[in-house]
């Protein structure tokens, strides 16, 4: 299965991946083409773990003036690379839809904190990225007095931000002392271990959709999250 891996920052995940496949712990996936949106920290990283530059670039949502050609300048490129599978790790732009209809069922998204598709509310939607979303998690909690944990989570990309069928997720204890910086730390091996296991699912055509037995968040707790996520967002401007 030959992946394409979308991101905007260090690229740890993808790193954690690339590592996953050099030393055969991810069998009968190959890294085949790296893209992001940005000048970022992990295309280096990706060289210096063995790709070839002529599969690593930059594709600027700032350089198309519609998504319509961005999408397909994306699409273009993984066609070049004969891509079968998308993984976006840390990608920060709104994928286009055609790049979402040219790999439906077979594109993915990971996001570091609990989803609850279906418009029940949660920690995900527009501005919920990095410290943001351990921040409103924490501030959540705390408020409510319940449900002291997190989870690092795979979901399907849909036309919305982080509003896809959730794949798989993987838990973390939140503690009383704790901090969106310490939880983001202690987290990041979790989501780096979900992403290797969600492609070797994919490989092997195991991935089910998962929903919860009970919505994350109640009618009554919808104005709390909302002020969590608004105090996470003016505390950690840059995500």
């Amino acid at each position: 299965m030959r992946v394409a891996f979308l991101i905007s920052g260090s690229g740890t995940t993808m790193g954690a991946i690339i590592h996953a496949c050099n030393t055969g712990r991810l069998l009968g996936v190959t890294p085949a083409l790296v893209i992001a949106n940005r000048e970022c920290g992990g295309l280096q990283r990706a060289i210096d773990m063995g790709m070839s530059p002529d599969d690593v670039c930059i594709i600027s949502p700032k350089n198309f003036p519609n998504p319509e050609l961005f999408g397909e300048a994306i699409i273009h490129e993984c066609n070049k690379h004969n891509i079968e599978f998308v993984g976006q790790y840390g990608w920060l732009s709104k994928t286009p839809d055609n790049v979402i209809e040219r790999f439906k069922n077979n594109i993915i998204n990971q996001h570091p904190g609990p989803l609850d598709p279906g418009g029940n509310g949660d920690f995900g939607g527009f501005g919920m990225y990095g410290l943001r979303v351990h921040a409103a998690r924490l501030y959540f909690v705390r408020e409510t007095g319940r449900d002291f944990w997190t989870e690092a989570t795979a979901h399907r990309v849909t036309n919305n931000f982080d509003e896809g069928a959730v794949v798989g997720a993987a838990a973390l204890e939140i503690f009383p002392d704790d901090t969106p910086e310490a939880m983001q730390e202690r987290l990041l091996p979790l989501e780096h271990a979900l992403q290797i296991e969600m492609l070797a699912d994919f490989r092997a055509g195991l991935v089910k959709d998962k929903k919860r037995d009970h919505p994350l968040i109640t009618k009554e707790e919808r104005g709390i999250l909302d002020e969590c996520k608004a105090r996470a967002i003016k505390d950690y401007p840059n995500g």
